[in-house]
């Protein structure tokens, strides 16, 4: 049982062939009523990595199945460009969003990518050259390992191949001159789309080290604005999740622009005011609250979390400066008052224009 272009390659053979259908998952119902029958299902190079090893093992009891597996494209890809493996970025997206490769953009960097087809690559390219690496050197390389295995070189600005074949790797040779998200917390502002309603920089690194994510963590992220802090969250680790919840419709709209457009696709936007929107959600381990804060919404979260659940919480206002005031006398944790300044024209000199002050409870349930 395989796709059409592995059944291909096994000319001569007396088995019973079975065709895997697209999409891939109604393959499964197919390969499950065989059971008990001797099986084997081809799949390109490692089936485990970023392959469908995981997704068909997950039907089956261990005792039913056996991988062989084999070299990966990525080890395939590798070999033919001399690529060391250990600094290369590796990733399937075959049927992730590319902007998946966001964070990764940077001058100098490689990475291997798996894509659906010839029309993926096609996108990939246009993809790089609007965010400025339209000169990131292309390799693309076909069907890896077969008879029919092609490699050719261009940029992503001049891409014009109109005759790529599946299955397709590409790799990357990064270069231009776009804009690199940082791997410190505290992005610059202009990389989210807002309407002022947003943790500014300079903050958000502070709520993030206090948020201080671990891997396999869950973020809520309440009253979330532009999700910034979601989105930076979730940059940290490949094992982090948040969800995100925001009232207003706009605001959530423009979160889960941001969060596809940044790479942060796995984030959850949930639509809806706290505390009632918080019913049904996976728990966490940290919260934000970056809106909404009340009196009412931090004895709903005191009530409903776990213990050893961190939550951070901004104020800007007299009243919910107050109100983090006694939440700390009678919890604990710890307040801290931040106040900046930035220089600013003041006729033809300069002069320090203060932001208003920010009062930030951190504590553990």
């Amino acid at each position: 049982m395989g796709p059409p272009r592995h059944l291909a390659l096994l000319p001569g053979i007396t088995a019973e062939r079975i065709e895997w259908p697209v999409p891939f998952a109604d393959g499964l119902p197919v390969l499950r009523a065989l059971r008990g029958r001797r099986v084997v299902v081809l799949a390109s190079g490692d089936p485990f990595w970023f392959g469908a090893g995981s997704v068909i093992a997950r039907h089956f009891a261990p005792g039913e199945w056996q991988a062989l597996p084999a070299p990966s494209a990525f080890s395939l890809a590798a070999a033919r460009l001399g690529w060391p493996l250990e600094r290369t970025v590796c990733l399937g997206l075959h049927a992730a969003p590319i902007a998946r490769l966001r964070p990764h953009l940077a001058p100098g960097l490689r990475a291997l990518v798996l894509v659906r087809d010839g029309a993926a690559v096609l996108e990939l390219a246009r993809w790089l050259t609007g965010l400025g690496f339209g000169e990131t050197k292309l390799l693309v390389i076909e069907a890896l390992g077969g008879p029919r295995e092609r490699v050719r070189q261009t940029t992503a600005a001049t891409l014009d191949f109109d005759d790529i074949a599946h299955p397709v790797c590409v790799g990357l040779d990064m270069a231009g001159a776009g804009a690199v998200i940082p791997l410190a917390s505290g992005w610059p502002d202009d990389f989210f789309e807002h309407d002022g309603q947003i943790t500014k920089r300079p903050i958000r690194a502070l709520t993030l080290s206090a948020l201080a994510p671990r891997p396999g963590e869950h973020l809520w992220d309440i009253g979330a604005g532009s999700g910034s802090v979601s989105v930076e969250w979730l940059a940290c680790h490949t094992a982090l999740s948040a969800t995100a919840i925001e009232a207003d419709p706009a605001r959530a709209a423009r979160i889960r622009a941001n969060a596809d457009r940044l790479g942060a696709d796995r984030m959850r936007v949930v639509e809806g005011a706290a505390p009632q929107a918080l019913h049904d959600l996976d728990p966490p381990q940290a919260v934000f609250i970056g809106g909404g804060l009340s009196g009412a919404l931090l004895a709903d979260l005191w009530a409903r979390l776990a213990p050893g659940t961190r939550i951070v919480a901004n104020a800007v206002t007299l009243e919910s400066e107050a109100l983090l005031a006694r939440w700390q006398a009678d919890h604990g944790g710890s307040l801290l008052r931040i106040e900046l300044a930035e220089a600013q024209p003041l006729g033809r000199r300069r002069g320090w224009r203060a932001a208003y002050p920010v009062v930030q409870w951190s504590g553990v349930r």
